[in-house]
């Protein structure tokens, strides 16, 4: 019984840590998950995101983003466009972490 308790929170804390917004910025749009803009203002953000200095800060899915070095340290692939139009997410860089939020719910699946 202790056995399977164990496994359980060990799948639920481990379910947490994936959702984890670890990014990694690409080169080329055909090797991205998510094309992305960033936009002068908040107000026409889909997504207001905050860089964290550590990956530990980089929590769930709300706008909380670590650059990594690497692709294979990543959860998300990014590649940032020139045009909004040719962006799957808009997004806006805020100074503050508690800034950071959906401002369009609709499109929170990308960064799963």
């Amino acid at each position: 019984m202790k056995k399977v308790f164990f496994l359980f929170a060990f799948a639920f804390v481990l379910s947490f840590t994936s959702k984890a917004q670890i990014v990694y910025s690409c080169d080329s749009k055909y090797d991205a998950d998510v094309k992305v803009y960033v936009a002068d203002s908040k107000y026409d953000a889909d997504l207001i995101v905050y860089k964290c200095s550590s990956k530990y800060d980089a929590d769930g899915n709300k706008g909380l983003w670590f650059f990594a070095d690497s692709k294979y340290d990543a959860h998300k692939i990014v590649y940032f466009v020139d045009s909004k139009y040719d962006a799957d997410l808009i997004i806006y860089f805020s100074d503050s972490k508690y800034d950071a939020e959906w401002r369009n719910s609709s499109k929170q699946h990308l960064m799963y």
